[in-house]
This record gives C-alpha cells, structure tokens and sequence, in this order.
C-alpha cells in the first residue's frame, strides 16, 4: 500500500460528503449565531458574575451541539488509529496493517470533515490519554478499537434523532455506516463471525444499538484528558 501523509489523506478527501456545500450551510448558521452571542454579551449587565467554564462544551440545544459532540468522537478515534497505524503490533499481518492504515484515513477524513464545515463554531482539540491500552499488543489495540468502533456506532445512531437538519442527518448517516463496517470487521478479527452478535445488534428486530450521549461520554471519558461540560442535554 503507498505509505501516505495525513496531508495526502486530506487531500484526497477533500470531496468528502460534499464538504464545500456543507460548511456553506454549517458557516451561515455560525455567523448567525454568532451574531446573536454578541448582542445578548453586549446587552448583558455588567455587574453579572459569571462562572467561566474550563475544558470545551458541547451544547445541545441545537444541531452544533450534536455536530461538535460527533466532532470530538472523532478526534478521539482518528488519534487512537494514528498512534496504531504509526507503529502496530508486530504480530499484525500485512494485511491487517494495510486495513488499519485505512481506518485511520477515513477516521482522519470524519475528523477533518466536522473540524472545516462548523469553522469557528467548532470546539478546540481534545487531549488523549490512551495510557490503558499497550500498543504493543495485538490482544489490546483489537480490545480498545472495537470499543471504540461499537461506542461510535451506537453514539452516530442515538444522536440521529436530535438533529433537525436534514443535511447534517444525511452526513451523520454516511459516517455512521462506514463506523458499521470498521466495527463489523474489528469484531471479525478478535472472533470470526461476531460482526453483527447482540447487544450491538439486536437479532430480533436487526438494529443497532443507540446510545444516549451521557452514557457515550461516560465511557470515552477514560480516554479523554480535556474536560467536557454538558449542557442542554
């Protein structure tokens, strides 16, 4: 496989998801946006005390929220995979190693799509902290890949229902079923054919989970260093 640069990755991804469209309409609502913070802080009194939050917050009265909140999902995941496909296991086989450097392209790609389309509405780079998962090892890289993979999923699919934007839902549909496909085949390779076993998908009504983004935060918090406020939840 040619050995590409993240520059290259993003390079060629630069289509992704009709990216130019979407950040026009995700920079329009920004600017929006941003007007009515100013002339809410500008009409505020000055003797009002305010806390100021530390770390990013995600906000989850409106579509942004949702966007930043799958935006920091995916920093999260693009930085687990760089850290894999820089220096894998050594008992990876050629192939598995291609597979991951790939991962890491698309997870790249994800992170870079929601990073550019919310612009200046978008949250800072989070710090990561993967120092319970031994790199070295094959038995823990699959373990924390298919948490992460089952996590994105079941995060993808339980904030679809917040979004009032038929777009962004679009896109969110998109992202998710390629994270259907990594988690499908992370899951193949710790055990062959448990791509599609409950809980995460259920065999009866042949859905994947959702899960609510308290419970997905929760669980990527382990992994996580910056802090995240939730509010409007």
């Amino acid at each position: 496989m040619e050995n590409l640069n993240e520059q290259d990755v993003l390079q060629d991804e630069s289509n992704f998801l009709d990216a130019k469209l979407q950040r026009r309409s995700f920079l329009q609502y920004a600017g929006a946006g941003a007007a009515v913070v100013a002339l809410t802080a500008a009409g505020c009194r000055k003797d009002r005390i305010n806390t100021p939050m530390t770390g990013v917050t995600l906000d989850f009265k409106d579509d942004f929220g949702v966007l930043n909140y799958a935006y920091a999902l995916e920093q999260l995941e693009a930085a687990f995979y760089i850290q894999v496909a820089s220096a894998p296991p050594s008992s990876f086989s050629a192939a598995e190693k291609a597979y991951f450097q790939d991962i890491q392209y698309h997870e790249i790609a994800h992170r870079e799509f929601f990073k550019n389309a919310l612009g200046t509405a978008a949250i800072g780079s989070l710090s990561v902290d993967f120092s319970s998962i031994d790199f070295t090892s094959r038995t823990s890289v699959l373990g924390a890949a298919m948490a992460f993979e089952d996590l994105g999923v079941g995060a993808y699919n339980g904030a679809g229902v917040r979004l009032k934007n038929t777009i962004y839902l679009l896109a969110a549909g998109k992202i998710v079923s390629v994270e259907a496909r990594h988690a499908a085949y992370i899951r193949d390779l710790i055990s062959n054919g448990t791509f599609a076993t409950a809980p995460q998908v259920s065999s009866d009504k042949g859905l994947d989970m959702a899960l609510t983004p308290d419970v997905v935060l929760g669980a990527a918090g382990k992994y996580i260093k910056t802090k995240i406020n939730v509010i409007n939840l």
